[in-house]
């Protein structure tokens, strides 16, 4: 009798730490699965057809990345969640050549839907006013027209035309880009676009969208006046 009532707390005794080291081994991806978002810092950026490079820093390592045509500047937080190095990589354009560098998917100022324990500061890019003079699309409205009369375009079709002087794709399924046409009202030069088509920086394009007002997404990106799901007329 004393010998089952030995082994019967001993099984027991097994079976819990083989438990234990399943739900530690568990805790152990779920955290490895917690860390695939990259969240890193820019340091400097180049610019070539098509592409960005972009030095950047991540905790205390320091490399070079690129990633489809964005702006970026110094100081500016980015995240990413796949990328592929290359080692003595050669860009001809830059005639230089990267002892490793790191080409990413969906390189973002916010933070994936996947990111966990990753919280983004509110840092809604800064856009300075460029020395543009953009002719109005026609049968369209300038952005001074739009911000100085906000409310009377609420969730109305209208038609923006303007250079593109910042461009960031692949965000919540969207490509965002910021127009202006050199008007303004008061301190407001400067209009986001959401769309599905491709474009780039320097392109001056004419948009037809929804004005959307006081849109807020969350981490800091809020928006006084939106034009959504935009096209671009050819």
């Amino acid at each position: 009798m004393r010998l089952k009532f030995f082994v019967l707390p001993l099984a027991l005794l097994i079976v819990f730490s083989a438990c234990s080291k399943k739900e530690d081994q568990k805790l152990k991806a779920d955290a490895k699965a917690q860390t695939t978002v990259h969240q890193v810092v820019v340091e400097e950026s180049m610019q070539v057809s098509g592409y960005t490079y972009i030095r950047v820093k991540e905790g205390d390592k320091e490399y070079w990345m690129a990633g489809t045509t964005m702006n970026v500047k110094k100081g500016e937080t980015l995240y990413y969640e796949t990328a592929m190095e290359m080692k003595n990589f050669e860009s001809k354009e830059l005639k230089r050549t990267f002892d490793s560098i790191f080409f990413v998917d969906n390189l973002s100022n916010i933070p994936p839907a996947t990111a966990q324990g990753i919280k983004a500061s509110p840092q809604k890019p800064t856009i300075e006013k460029e020395n543009v003079s953009v002719s109005p699309a026609e049968g369209g409205i300038t952005l001074a027209q739009l911000f100085s009369k906000a409310s009377s375009y609420s969730n109305e079709t209208v038609k923006i035309k303007g250079k593109v002087v910042k461009v960031n794709n692949g965000i919540m399924g969207k490509n965002w880009a910021h127009i202006q046409d050199g008007t303004n009202s008061g301190a407001d030069f400067d209009l986001t676009v959401t769309t599905m088509d491709m474009v780039n920086v320097g392109d001056v394009i004419a948009f037809e969208g929804k004005i959307i007002l006081n849109k807020d997404f969350g981490y800091g990106y809020s928006y006084k006046v939106l034009l959504e799901d935009a096209r671009v007329i050819k």
